[in-house]
């Protein structure tokens, strides 16, 4: 297999530099072809990865980055006053083809505005959207838009819809089932822009798309893609986790009362607990930066050292199937 190379923004992140560096160096002992460049403030860096085994140091570059974008700053102020930021470094490395997919758990506005900048977007699309994978009942949903857009026109929902259609390709459905979320299934439902894009949408070569889902028919897997702007899927997005967190909370909690619920959690606390390793927010974290000219990974600011190996497999992914290069053909022959 040939050899993948991604770029890790290494200062971003509510854990800083050390959660970010152990995810890497577990990802390179797991992945023997995957190659990490490190971007950031070298002497911290260098500190982090010391110790390593010489085989792990041959696949792992520190690359230079005196600037660190903060998570509360304008995505403005990231743009113009930090041409030296970690994150722009890495983006650099993308553009310039010294790697293959960047990853950065840093902020999210800054990374968007930064992205848009430095790489442009594909022909066709208008904006850039973030995409992740959702669980349901029957497996997962790919989301789209989960807050890169929070305004969104009819056209910016279909090309959403196209981009994610493609990535559901990738990742193995043959003919994915497309959806827009909305406040009912019947066609009179919805505002202005969701009708507008039902209408495309429908009208649409090649596009399996199946009409409105709410927002229980995704979690039951009516659908393998569901679009929606980014004021909606941000809200979406953090619901579920939150849900996740707090029912497997409250079911340990069920399980250490009485003698009769600590019996009866011997008995059925590992199939809970296999229930919520799939369901934990860590597994499912990294959102795709769809419809940019390069493959742009955002992690979650609060991801561990898992949640950020799950980003860095993400990125995996879309580099073995070429995922950009699979968008801009698709994207031809429906928008251009």
């Amino acid at each position: 297999m040939s050899a993948q190379i991604i770029a890790i923004d290494a200062m971003g992140g509510d854990f800083g530099p050390r959660s970010i560096v152990q995810a890497s160096i577990a990802c390179l002992s797991a992945t023997p072809s995957l190659h990490l460049a490190l971007v950031g403030q070298p002497s911290l860096l260098e500190e982090l990865i010391a110790g390593q085994s010489a085989a792990d140091r041959a696949r792992l570059q520190i690359v230079a980055a005196s600037e660190v974008i903060g998570m509360d700053e304008r995505p403005s102020q990231a743009l113009r006053g930090k041409p030296d930021s970690s994150m722009r470094i890495a983006l650099e490395l993308l553009r310039d083809g010294k790697v293959q997919a960047c990853v950065s758990a840093g902020n999210t506005g800054a990374l968007m505005a930064l992205s848009r900048y430095v790489l442009k977007t594909l022909p066709g699309i208008d904006r850039p959207a973030m995409v992740a994978a959702i669980p349901t009942q029957t497996g997962y949903c790919q989301l789209l838009d989960l807050g890169a857009n929070v305004d969104c026109s009819a056209e910016n929902l279909f090309q959403f819809a196209v981009m994610g259609s493609v990535a559901a390709q990738a990742l193995g459905i043959s003919r994915p089932r497309v959806a827009l979320l909305n406040v009912g299934t019947e066609d009179i439902k919805g505002n202005q822009q969701v009708k507008l894009a039902a209408s495309l949408l429908q009208n649409a070569r090649g596009l399996n798309y199946i009409g409105f889902v709410e927002g229980d028919g995704l979690y039951r897997g009516e659908a393998d893609v569901v679009v929606c702007d980014g004021f909606v899927g941000n809200i979406l997005l953090k619901s579920s986790e939150g849900l996740a967190t707090m029912i497997g909370s409250r079911i340990e909690a069920l399980f250490r009362g009485g003698l009769a619920s600590r019996l009866a959690g011997a008995v059925a606390m590992p199939l809970l607990k296999r229930l919520q390793a799939d369901l934990a927010p860590a597994r499912h974290n990294g959102a795709s930066f769809l419809g940019l000219q390069g493959i742009v990974i955002k992690s979650h600011g609060s991801a561990g050292v898992q949640g950020f190996q799950s980003a860095i497999q993400r990125a995996l992914i879309e580099i073995q199937e070429n995922l950009p290069q699979r968008l801009h053909g698709r994207l031809e022959d429906l928008l251009l």
